[in-house]
C-alpha cells in the first residue's frame, strides 16, 4: 500500500522541475497504474495545487501560485520588522515553524541591507508561494553590491566583490554590521542569487557557486531567494557549522576557490593566491572547495600552502575536493621547509 501523501509531494516535486511526463514518471517511481496516477493528479489539481494544459499523455502540468504579494517602499525610515510583518510572515504563515524562522531571518537581513546600505529611493519586496516551495526578493536601484564592495575595498574588479562576498565577515560599514548577513542568508536557502550591473552570483545546496555575466548593465541590486516548504534545515543548525567548538562565534568559512579565476585563466600566479587569502586571518578555519578547479601552478600553491600558512600558523587551511593534479601541487608546497 502506497502513502498517498507521499506520492503526491512527489508529483509535486516532479512538477516543480519539468511539469511533462509527469504521470508516467510518477507511474514508473512508484509501479502503479496510469488510472491510479491520474487520480492523484486530478486531486491536486481540485485542491488548485497545481494547474494542467493539454491532454492525456501530452498534458503539461505546473504548480499554481497560492500566494504573491509585492510591495514598494520609500527607503528613508523604512524598518524590515515591518516589512516582514506586512509582507512575509502572512504568506508563510501555514509553514513548519524551522522554515518560517528562516524566512524571517533571512527577509530581514536583506531588507536592513538595503536599507543601510543600498542608498536607492524606494525598495521593492516581494514573495510567491506555490505547493512545493517559496521565492522571496527584495530589490532596490541603488549603486549595486558588487561596484559598492569594489570601491570600498579598492579591487581591481567587480568580480573580486563576489569571492569576498562568499567568503563572509565582510562589510562596508564595520561600525553598524557584522559581515555575517549575506554569507549566513546564502546558506540557509536551498537557492540564493544575487544579480547587480552585469554580474549575476548564485549559491544552491549541493551546487557549485555560479557567477555569471548578465547581458544587460541593469542597475540596483536584486536579491532572490528560493526555501522548499518542508525543508528540515533550521538556522541554528546552519550557524553551528561554522562555528567553533563550543563557541557560538564565526569561525570558518567555506571559500569557493573557482571565484578566483577569470573566465580562461588558471591559478598559477602568486598575486592570484593573495588575492584569494585576502582576510584569511579572520577565520580559524577556512574550508578551500577546489571543486571546478582542474589545476594550479607552483607558485600559486607555495604563496598559499607555505608562504601564508606559515605566516598565520593559527588559520588551518583544509582544501576539498581537489583533482589529483591540485592535490599533488598542494603537498608539494607542504613539504618544502
Amino acid at each position: 500500500m502506497h502513502d498517498k501523501a507521499a506520492i503526491r509531494r512527489r508529483a509535486l516535486a516532479l512538477i516543480a522541475v519539468d511539469g511533462q511526463g509527469v504521470a508516467a514518471r510518477l507511474a514508473g517511481e512508484f509501479e502503479l497504474s496510469r488510472q491510479a496516477v491520474s487520480t492523484h493528479l486530478q486531486a491536486l489539481l481540485r485542491e488548485g495545487l497545481i494547474e494542467a494544459e493539454g491532454q492525456t499523455r501530452g498534458r503539461v502540468y505546473r504548480l499554481a501560485t497560492l500566494d504573491e504579494t509585492v510591495r514598494r517602499y520609500d527607503r528613508e525610515g523604512l524598518r524590515e520588522d515591518v516589512v516582514w510583518r506586512e509582507v512575509f510572515a502572512p504568506a508563510v504563515t501555514t509553514l513548519p515553524e524551522n522554515v518560517r524562522d528562516i524566512w524571517h531571518y533571512g527577509v530581514t537581513e536583506m531588507v536592513n541591507n538595503a536599507i543601510d546600505h543600498s542608498g536607492s529611493a524606494q525598495v521593492e519586496i516581494g514573495v510567491r508561494r506555490n505547493a512545493a516551495f517559496t521565492d522571496g526578493w527584495v530589490a532596490d536601484d541603488g549603486e549595486g553590491i558588487f561596484l559598492k564592495i569594489q570601491r570600498a575595498l579598492n579591487l581591481y574588479d567587480a568580480r573580486e566583490a563576489i569571492l569576498e562576498l562568499a567568503k563572509g565577515k565582510l562589510t562596508t560599514d564595520p561600525a553598524h554590521h557584522s559581515g555575517e548577513g549575506i554569507f549566513f542568508a546564502s546558506k540557509v536557502f536551498d537557492a540564493y542569487d544575487i544579480r547587480s550591473g552585469q554580474l549575476h552570483f548564485m549559491h544552491g545546496h549541493g551546487e557549485l557557486d555560479v557567477l555569471m555575466e548578465r547581458p544587460a548593465d541593469a542597475p540596483g541590486t536584486l536579491v532572490l531567494m528560493r526555501l522548499n516548504n518542508d525543508s528540515p534545515r533550521t538556522v541554528k543548525s546552519v550557524f553551528d557549522e561554522f562555528a567553533a567548538p563550543e563557541e557560538y562565534s564565526f569561525a570558518k568559512t567555506v571559500v569557493p576557490v573557482r571565484l578566483a579565476q577569470y573566465e580562461g585563466e588558471k591559478l598559477v600566479s602568486r598575486s592570484q593566491a593573495k588575492r584569494l587569502y585576502q582576510r584569511f586571518e579572520r577565520f580559524r578555519h577556512v574550508v578551500l572547495d577546489f571543486e571546478g578547479v582542474a589545476e594550479i601552478g607552483q607558485a600559486f600553491a607555495d604563496e598559499l600552502f607555505r608562504v601564508f600558512a606559515a605566516a598565520h600558523p593559527e588559520v588551518e587551511l583544509m582544501p576539498v575536493h581537489m583533482t589529483k593534479t591540485v592535490a599533488q601541487m598542494i603537498s608539494r608546497a607542504e613539504a618544502r621547509e
